[in-house]
Order: C-alpha cells, then sequence, then structure tokens
C-alpha cells in the first residue's frame, strides 16, 4: 500500500513541524511507501521556509509553491493532483484536525470497502456565532443544492486512488471543495470525530456569505428558477392589482389614493429588479471566467527528490522538462 498525506500552507509555521511528526509516526504505523505533500497557497508567514528545512530532512516530504494566494480549496486541488497514493488522506495542517485520524479513517476505509471516509464533528466547535453561522451554511446551501452536503463535515478525509482521479477531472475554475466531494459521488462514509478550535478563525461573517454565495451560484441553478417564478408572482399580483382598479372605476366610479403605498411598491419591485439582476449577472461572471480556461493555480516550483517507482501518476499529465528535471503541470 502507497499513502499521500496532502496538506496546504497559510500562516502554518506555528503548526508545521508538529504537524510533520504526527503525520509522520501515523503513517508509518499503516506502511513505510508514503510522502507528504505540503502546498505553499501563496502564505505571507515563512510557511514555505519551515517546509523546505523538512523537506531537505525527509526526501518523502515533496514541497509546491504555488505563485500567490489562490484559495485554500484550489490549493488542496492541486495538492491532490499531484499525489500518487495508492488512497490519499487529505486534512489541514493546523492541527485542528488530528493527524491521529488517519489509522482510524484507514480502519474504517478497511472494514466498509468504501472509496471515501470523511469527518464529521460530533459537535461543532467555536463560540455561539460560529456555531449558528455554520448551521445557517449548510442549511442554505443544501436548500439549494442538487446534490446536498453533509452537516457540519470537516476537511479530513481519506480516500482511494480511483475516486481522487475523478474528483480532479473536474475542470470550472469556480468551486467549492465541499460541492466537488457530493457531485463526485462513489461510496462515501462518515465518521464522527472532534475537531479542535484556535483562538480566531479565519472565516469571518463576510467570507462566511461570500463562500456561501460562490457555493450555491457554483453548484445549483435553483436561484434562477426562484427569480422565474418570483416574476411570475409578481405579475400575477400585479394583475389582481390591475383587474381591481378596472373594476372600481368602471362599476363605482372611484380610483384607490395612497402615493405612500405606490412609491412603496415602486421601491420594492425596483429592489427585486435590482436583486434579481445581481443574481443573474454572478451566473454570467461565472460563465465569463469558465469560458477563459484559466489555470485555476499556478505553480512557481516544486521541490521534490528524486521520483522512485512509488511514482506512476493516477492524474492525467504531461512532463515538461525544466532545469534538466521533470515538473507536472496540471492541464
Amino acid at each position: 500500500m502507497r499513502l499521500s498525506i496532502v496538506t496546504t500552507l497559510y500562516d502554518s509555521a506555528p503548526y508545521l513541524e508538529e504537524f510533520y511528526a504526527r503525520v509522520s509516526a501515523a503513517s508509518v504505523e499503516l506502511t513505510s511507501e508514503y510522502e507528504i505533500i505540503l502546498v505553499n497557497d501563496g502564505s505571507p508567514d515563512n510557511s514555505l521556509d519551515v517546509a523546505l528545512s523538512i523537506h531537505s530532512r525527509d526526501s518523502r516530504v515533496r514541497v509546491i509553491d504555488l505563485s500567490r494566494n489562490f484559495g485554500h480549496h484550489k490549493a488542496m486541488m492541486t495538492g491532490l493532483s499531484y499525489a500518487r497514493g495508492d488512497i490519499i488522506f487529505l486534512l489541514d495542517s493546523d492541527l485542528e484536525e488530528q493527524p491521529e485520524l488517519l489509522k482510524i479513517f484507514y480502519e474504517m476505509l478497511q472494514r466498509t470497502k468504501a472509496d471515501v471516509v470523511f469527518g464529521v464533528q460530533e459537535k461543532r466547535k467555536g463560540k455561539l456565532f460560529e456555531q449558528i453561522s455554520g448551521w445557517l451554511y449548510f442549511r442554505v446551501f443544501n436548500l439549494f443544492s442538487t446534490h446536498p452536503i453533509p452537516a457540519n463535515h470537516i476537511t479530513a478525509r481519506l480516500m482511494t486512488r480511483e475516486y481522487v482521479a475523478a474528483l480532479v477531472r473536474h475542470e470550472e475554475r469556480e468551486f467549492v471543495m465541499s460541492g466537488l466531494w457530493a457531485l463526485t459521488g462513489f461510496n462515501q462514509v462518515s465518521l464522527l470525530v472532534t475537531k479542535h478550535s484556535k483562538e480566531k478563525s479565519s472565516y469571518g461573517l463576510r467570507r462566511k456569505i461570500s463562500h456561501l454565495v460562490n457555493a450555491i451560484t457554483s453548484f445549483s441553478s435553483k436561484p434562477l428558477v426562484l427569480i422565474f417564478y418570483l416574476g411570475c408572482f409578481i405579475l400575477l399580483l400585479s394583475s389582481i392589482a390591475a383587474i381591481d382598479l378596472i373594476v372600481r372605476k368602471l362599476l363605482f366610479g372611484t380610483l384607490l389614493e395612497g402615493w405612500a403605498s405606490l412609491i412603496v411598491s415602486i421601491w420594492l419591485l425596483g429592489g427585486l429588479t435590482i436583486f434579481c439582476l445581481g443574481v443573474i449577472g454572478i451566473y454570467l461572471s461565472k460563465i465569463f471566467i469558465e469560458v477563459k480556461h484559466r489555470p485555476y493555480t499556478i505553480i512557481r516550483r516544486i521541490f521534490e527528490n528524486s521520483v522512485p517507482d512509488f511514482a506512476d501518476l493516477p492524474i492525467e499529465t504531461v512532463q515538461l522538462p525544466r532545469d534538466g528535471k521533470d515538473v507536472h503541470e496540471l492541464r
């Protein structure tokens, strides 16, 4: 059995040495053939320096340095695209998710013959705001999505090579990993785990709202369908109101007065119109981004030692010579 550990780096320097030690110890319990892939997502601290120090001491550590910060999800997808193991363990490097989950997940994978074992928080971490906002995120996402995602799931998951190969075939540039995990299918089983909490979450209210909007518009067309039905509903109400005014004029010779209600109606319909145009605009912007076929990440450099037999790649790649050394570039 060959194992790949994939994680991303962003402000990860304080945790990286401990993460490496713990995930290495967990890997050795399962196999001697393992690799650790560290994807530096344009981290503003010295995470890259720490990662290169670890790489210089351990040939099983590979470091992928992105040219800038592209975002957590895109960095994860890049790391998975370079994984070469029969099974791939994905988790965050900030130690909120315990590296020792690897053994537990592997036992579950063997017992259930599943393609994916992923963690779900037994109790959502954080204070009241984080718990309520997290609950709302999953409720709203699943309300609009055609592929619901498990509530309170975490990044940590153990996946088979076949599943990861199918996952990285998704070619969209704007995506949310949780949606792709569900969309890819296969046999996936959950496991209740405890996730630790840092003093301060990197996801504030503004970022959570932006993440939710991106998630919904990337994986569902329901908002566009709702706009259509909203237009039909408003048309029906306005038709009834128009008929009522005509009947009052013809039969009773009176017209309803009320400039205030008229102004409120104009503002209401104007706001609805702008909102609907905004939703349509978000979808159009996503189409605009997708048709350009820009890479979702750009790799500055890959730090790796000579590649042994372990390196038969599961993902379609193209080999480009650079400085006398093969570098794998995503298509």
